[in-house]
């Protein structure tokens, strides 16, 4: 160090400027229109053809047949990579981005997100007359 005095030159210019960094809990921040976040599934859309598990690069989506024509999804938070190929490769939209991306959790099981299907309520039938 040949100018030692050079740094408090330094340090006393960067007191008066603004931080280049934000408050971030303290403000939120403007997100971007095409944010991608949280994954959600519509059950009443999907058909079950399993596109979305083939197309998934993390194997983070598994759909299970719970019924004739009804499926539930099940979704690892914590294995997505926020990609939404998933949402791409599906042809009828039963699955949607979200600008939902504050998805931090201390507790791993709260990151497993289960969609079921409403159980479909049948036909009275009619009475037969003898």
């Amino acid at each position: 160090m040949r100018k030692p005095g050079r740094v408090i030159w330094e340090v006393l210019g960067s007191v008066f400027k603004k931080p280049a960094t934000v408050l971030y809990p303290a403000e939120k921040t403007v997100k971007p229109p095409r944010l991608r976040g949280r994954i959600t599934f519509f059950p009443e859309k999907c058909i079950g053809c399993k596109l979305c598990m083939k197309d998934c690069p993390a194997n983070a989506i598994f759909i299970t047949k719970v019924g004739e024509k009804q499926f539930e999804c099940d979704i690892r938070l914590d294995r997505c990579v926020y990609c939404a190929q998933c949402v791409d490769s599906c042809m009828k939209k039963a699955l949607e981005v979200t600008p939902d991306f504050e998805l931090a959790q201390i507790d791993k099981n709260k990151l497993k997100v289960h969609y079921a299907c409403e159980p479909k309520e049948e036909s009275p039938k009619p009475d037969k007359q003898e």
